[in-house]
C-alpha cells in the first residue's frame, strides 16, 4: 500500500508496501460478507437478491453512510462494470442462436415498443402535465427506455435452479429485446451528450448516426464474419488442436475475441455492452457440427477433460474459471456501484416523493405493456398455422390462457432500469443545461424502484408458474434444431434450409 502521505520510498520508481490498518481491513470485510449475506436474505424474501446488494452499497457508498473511502469506490465502480460485462459476455456465450433468428422480427417489435413507449409516456407527465420542458422530457425518457442488462441475465439465471430460462423461447426474446433496448438507449446517450452544442449551432448529424451506423454494422458484420470467414478456418485449421490444451485454449480465445470486441465497438463508437453479448455469440458460433469435432458430442465438463480427442466447451470453460470470480466478487460489486449513484438523501421531499411514485408507476406500464406483443404475435401467427399445426399445439384452453404467463414474464423482466438508467440520468444532468434537479431525483426515484419491482416480479412470478412457462410448447424451452450427440446430418440440413428461408423472408 502507499503511506499515509501517498508518497513513494524515497522518490523510488516503486509503491513502498504498507500493512493495512485495522479499520480498513475490517471495513472492508464486513463490505463483503454484508454483499454475500444480503444477497442470499434478499433471495430467501423477495426472490431478488441482487436487491440487497444495492442496499449495501448504499449504505456504504456516498449517498448514505459514506463508509468506503472514495478511490475505494471509484475502484469498485470499475470492477463492477467489468462484472456487467463479462455476465453479458456469458449471456451471449450460453444463448440460442437458433431461437434469436426465428425470433428476431418479435424482439425487434418488443425492443421499439419498450423504447418509444416509456419516452412517449414522459413527453405526456412531465412535458404536457407537469410543465417541464421538452428537452427534459426527452432526457428523463431516454434514461427510461432502456432495460438493466445485467439483472435481466441475473434474474434470468437465478430464477429457478431447475430450468435454464435462457434456453427457453420467450427467454431470448427477453434477452433480445432488452439488447436492443440498450442499444437504442446509449445511441440516445450521443444525443444528450451533444445537446449543449444546439445552443452553439454545431450540426449534430454525424455524432447521432456514429453509433447508429456502428452498431448496426456490427450486428450485420459479426454473423457473417463468423459463418463465412472465421467459423471455416477455425473448424479447419484450429479447433482440431483445441482437444490437446483443453481449457487452456478455450480460455485464451474467449479473452482475445472479448478484448477485440470490446475495443472495436469503443472505437468504433457503439456501446461496449452490446460488443461484449456479440463477443460472447460469435464465440459460441465457431465450433462445428461435424460429429467428429472436438466440441460435440461432449456429455460434461469432466467428459471433455479426459476424452482423447474431446474438449471440454466454451461454456464449461467459463463455469470453471469464470463463473466463481463473477458470482462473488465482480457481479456484487456491479449491484453494490448502483448504490453508489443514488442520490438517496435528496429524494425525501413530499413533492419529490408523490411525484416520484406516481412516474414510476407510468414507467411500470411503459415496460410492462412489451408483454402484449406475445399474445399479439400468438394471434398474427395462429393464422398462417394449417390445422395439423394447430392441433399439434393445442393445449386444451383458448389461446389467451396459455400465452399469459410468458407475456407476463417478458413485460415484467423488462421494468428494471438499472445501472443504463442510471448513468443516462447523470449524463443529463452533468453534461447538458436542460435537466433541473427536481426532474432528475424524479427520474431516479422511477430508475431505483422499477430495479426493485422488476426482479421481485419476476421473481414470484416464475415462483408460481415457471415450470408451466418452460414446458410451453410455443413459448417454452424448445427442441434444438440439430441433435448434436446423434450427429444429426438431416436435421442439420433442415436447420440450414429454413435459415436460408428466415433470410429470405427477411429481405
Amino acid at each position: 500500500m502507499v503511506s499515509n502521505d501517498g508518497e513513494t520510498s524515497a522518490g523510488a520508481p516503486f509503491l513502498s508496501y504498507h500493512e493495512p490498518d485495522i479499520v480498513s481491513v475490517l471495513t472492508l470485510i464486513s463490505f463483503f460478507y454484508l454483499l454475500v449475506m444480503s444477497d442470499w436474505i434478499a433471495d430467501k424474501i423477495l426472490r431478488a437478491g441482487l436487491i440487497g446488494q444495492i442496499i449495501v452499497g448504499l449504505l456504504y457508498g456516498l449517498p448514505v453512510g459514506n463508509i468506503l473511502a472514495l478511490e475505494w469506490q471509484e475502484t469498485f465502480i470499475v470492477l463492477g462494470y467489468l462484472g456487467l460485462l463479462i455476465i453479458i459476455f456469458e449471456g451471449g456465450l450460453t444463448i440460442r442462436l437458433d431461437l434469436l433468428r426465428q425470433n428476431f422480427i418479435l424482439s425487434v417489435i418488443a425492443a421499439l415498443v419498450g423504447v418509444l413507449t416509456p419516452i412517449a409516456l414522459s413527453f405526456g407527465l412531465l412535458y404536457g402535465g407537469w410543465g417541464f420542458g421538452a428537452l427534459e422530457a426527452f432526457i428523463v425518457g431516454t434514461a427510461l427506455c432502456s432495460t438493466s442488462l445485467g439483472t435481466t441475465f441475473v434474474v434470468i439465471n437465478s430464477a429457478s435452479k431447475d430450468v435454464d430460462f435462457s434456453q427457453t423461447r420467450i427467454g431470448t426474446v427477453l434477452i433480445s429485446a432488452a439488447i436492443l433496448d440498450d442499444v437504442c438507449g446509449l445511441v440516445l446517450v450521443s444525443v444528450i451528450h451533444q445537446l449543449r452544442g444546439i445552443a452553439d449551432g454545431s450540426n449534430l448529424g454525424w455524432i447521432i448516426g456514429r453509433p447508429i451506423l456502428a452498431s448496426g454494422l456490427l450486428a450485420v458484420l459479426t454473423p457473417l464474419v463468423a459463418m463465412f470467414i472465421a467459423g471455416p478456418l477455425f473448424s479447419r485449421f484450429v479447433e482440431v488442436r483445441f482437444a490437446q490444451f483443453k481449457h487452456a485454449s478455450n480460455i485464451v480465445l474467449m479473452v482475445f475475441v472479448l478484448c477485440a470486441f470490446l475495443a472495436i465497438s469503443a472505437y468504433a463508437g457503439a456501446s461496449m455492452l452490446f460488443g461484449a453479448f456479440l463477443a460472447g455469440a460469435f464465440t459460441s458460433s465457431l465450433p462445428s457440427k461435424h460429429p467428429e469435432g472436438p466440441f460435440v458430442g461432449v456429455l460434461s465438463r469432466e467428459h471433455g477433460e479426459s476424452t482423447a480427442g474431446k474438449s471440454p466447451t466454451f461454456v464449461h470453460t467459463f463455469e470453471k474459471y469464470v463463473s466463481h470470480v463473477q458470482r462473488f466478487i465482480l457481479q456484487p460489486l456491479f449491484f453494490a456501484s448502483i448504490g453508489f449513484a443514488i442520490p438517496f438523501l435528496d429524494m425525501w421531499t413530499g413533492e419529490i416523493i408523490w411525484k416520484g411514485v406516481v412516474f414510476t408507476l407510468l414507467m411500470l406500464l411503459g415496460k410492462v405493456v412489451v408483454g402484449v406483443c406475445v399474445p399479439l404475435w400468438d394471434l398474427l401467427v395462429d393464422r398462417q398455422r394449417s390445422p395439423l399445426e394447430k392441433g399439434q399445439l393445442s393445449t386444451g384452453r383458448s389461446f389467451a390462457p396459455t400465452s399469459w404467463a410468458p407475456a407476463t414474464l417478458l413485460g415484467t423482466a423488462m421494468v428494471a432500469r438499472g445501472e443504463i438508467g442510471l448513468i443516462i440520468i447523470q449524463i443529463g444532468l452533468n453534461e447538458t443545461p436542460f435537466l433541473s434537479q427536481k426532474a432528475f431525483v424524479i427520474a431516479v426515484w422511477a430508475i431505483v424502484l422499477n430495479t426493485i419491482i422488476g426482479p421481485v416480479g419476476v421473481g414470484l412470478l416464475l415462483k408460481r408458474v415457471g415450470t408451466r412457462i418452460a414446458d410451453d410448447k410455443l413459448w417454452g424451452t424448445q427442441k434444438r434444431a440439430t441433435e448434436e450427440d446423434h450427429g444429426n446430418h438431416e436435421e442439420e440440413k433442415n436447420s440450414h434450409v429454413e435459415g436460408r428461408r428466415f433470410l429470405l423472408e427477411l429481405a
